[in-house]
């Protein structure tokens, strides 16, 4: 029975800021944020309160939700309370509205992620404040199938409701692909990026289920775009984790969710908590796999899904197939393949905020000119004492037209210019203009005194201007087999797990990385340009780099004291 005098989501953060409950550091962040911001609300500036009696109620009308299985109703974990009460009991102190706008809630499989999306979206429908009529609520998800999907479990929350309360029912009506409150004039329905028609949107409340699986953020700009006349919009991305690591929830939602809850960023509207395991030798101590799957706090079901747990993870060990179960059951992105050239957490560790001081350095350049009329890169590698940092240049051709580019990639290309990260072609052909290239290049070993070891290409496909460059810097031939790229793949890759590369989170060359699957031949690895080949030119020029970087030696000696040194001169 709930307790509305208790404040269930300030005691959970308690027991995590105490250790009193194991957790991840986004969650210890999260508790944090909300401890903290208990303290702020004291401040007359601070414009928002926390109010125990608005975040209780929609918990009590959870409660009451019977279990889809069992008929009985469902006791929800303290973790539940806390995401429920913080999107509920946090309000504009002058006007009551919920604070967040937006969420964040990541969770493994089978932690009651179906129990947060059937129990927000009916009381939105049927107990939602504001508006008083007119509440349009949607689940949402990538795929009409997947939508339907959430729709779906919606729907036989809400008819378990019915069949025990005459009060839901007369108030509600279930039809094929809608579940209306017509007393409100509210509505709950499916929607997905190929339904119909999303003109004419009023979304009070957007559900965006397992977002992982979305290519781009067309739903997201739907449903916010609609939002703007609503006084209390919320938007809720709830998922797990996943394999597509250029997709938007991980490219975007979450490194801006990381930096709200370490102060990075600061947007007191965004409501963010992910639970998930830190470190992959995590799985090795089962004490520690409620970082990835909060429900183990409920002693009713810990044993239960402690063996489950087990399982799964004995089952994909014996078949080598652990994959899949670090994204399912211990919500750790992963790569979409298991011959992928990186896994993305490798990849984004090495990553450092500030550009280190290049200046006056060697440096290793890469060129990937194959497909000149489309995308072409070149991608230096500054050796700094035990590390190489890593960045790259990428060259748009416009064949086709430049939006048209756009949408087949999923990359938007002028944004990126404006940032620098690229040189969009300005011939009316399209095809890439050779000098902007050899223009580059010059102006980069100018801005920072470089000393060229080497510009790295490919004789085969590399056009006849390369030979340009020839009169100012060495030009090294980097034949495409499997001889020269295997060794460099290789080192490259174990360089990368020793976070001996450190790069600045270029967005085209984080694609690239993401996108590049493995070649394997007998014994030998090089990236397969024949997949997502025109995604991973920063990555192929690197490795080109790579082939001469990779035996780079620092001269630690000091030559003119050694030879001034009568001890160091014999006859």
């Amino acid at each position: 029975m709930i307790d509305y005098a208790i404040d269930y989501a300030t005691i959970y953060a308690n027991k995590i800021v105490n250790g009193e409950i194991i957790a991840c550091q986004k969650v210890k962040q999260a508790c944090k944020r909300h401890l903290r911001d208990l303290e702020r609300s004291k401040d007359p500036d601070f414009s928002y309160e926390y109010r125990i009696d608005k975040a209780n109620k929609p918990i009590k009308f959870m409660e009451m939700l019977p279990d889809v299985s069992t008929g009985k109703k469902m006791q929800l974990a303290l973790f539940q309370k806390f995401i429920v009460g913080s999107l509920y009991g946090w309000v504009d102190k002058i006007n009551g509205y919920r604070r967040y706008n937006k969420a964040y809630i990541s969770m493994a499989r089978k932690n009651g992620k179906s129990v947060l999306i059937a129990g927000i979206a009916l009381y939105e429908l049927i107990y939602g404040e504001y508006p008083q009529f007119d509440r349009q609520i949607y689940a949402t998800a990538n795929s009409k199938d997947q939508a339907g999907q959430v729709f779906k479990m919606v729907a036989a929350q809400l008819k378990k409701i019915r069949s025990i309360s005459p009060a839901i029912r007369k108030l509600t009506k279930v039809v094929r692909n809608e579940i209306r409150y017509d007393e409100a004039n509210s509505i709950l329905k499916p929607l997905s990026r190929d339904t119909d028609n999303l003109d004419g949107l009023n979304v009070l409340l957007g559900i965006l289920d397992e977002y992982h699986t979305s290519n781009d953020t067309s739903m997201m700009e739907v449903l916010e775009s609609s939002q703007s006349q609503q006084k209390q919009p919320l938007i809720i991305i709830i998922s797990t984790a996943g394999f597509k690591l250029n997709a938007p929830m991980y490219t975007q939602e979450y490194p801006y969710i990381t930096k709200i809850l370490t102060g990075e960023e600061v947007n007191e509207n965004y409501f963010a908590i992910c639970y998930e395991q830190e470190d992959e030798t995590e799985i090795n101590d089962e004490t520690l796999w409620i970082k990835s799957n909060p429900i183990l706090e409920a002693d009713e079901l810990k044993e239960i899904m402690l063996k489950n747990l087990r399982k799964k993870l004995a089952e994909a060990r014996a078949k080598d197939e652990l994959h899949g179960t670090l994204v399912k059951n211990f919500n750790m992105w992963q790569s979409a393949s298991t011959e992928s050239f990186l896994n993305g957490n490798e990849w984004k560790v090495c990553n450092v905020e500030n550009v280190p001081n290049l200046y006056g350095r060697d440096v290793y350049i890469g060129v990937d000119l194959s497909r000149t009329n489309d995308l072409s890169a070149i991608t230096w590698i500054v050796p700094i004492k035990d590390k190489f940092f890593i960045d790259s240049h990428s060259f748009v051709g416009t064949k086709g037209g430049l939006d048209t580019k756009i949408k087949r990639d999923k990359i938007d290309y002028r944004q990126l210019a404006q940032q620098g990260y690229c040189t969009i072609t300005t011939k009316e052909s399209g095809i890439i203009d050779y000098q902007d290239i050899i223009d580059f290049i010059n102006q980069l070993v100018e801005k920072y005194n470089f000393t060229v070891k080497g510009i790295m290409y490919d004789p085969y496909t590399s056009p006849p201007f390369i030979t340009e460059l020839e009169e100012k810097y060495p030009l090294i031939e980097v034949r495409q087999g499997a001889k020269t790229l295997s060794p460099a793949t290789r080192d490259f890759q174990l360089k990368v797990y020793d976070k001996q590369v450190i790069h600045n989170n270029n967005p085209l060359l984080t694609i690239a990385v993401n996108n590049a699957v493995l070649k394997k031949v007998n014994d030998t690895v090089q990236i397969n340009k024949e997949i997502a080949r025109n995604k991973i030119d920063p990555i192929a020029a690197g490795i080109n780099a790579w082939t001469q970087a990779m035996f780079h030696q620092e001269d630690t000696v000091d030559w003119n004291s050694f030879y001034h040194d009568p001890n160091n001169i014999s006859f």
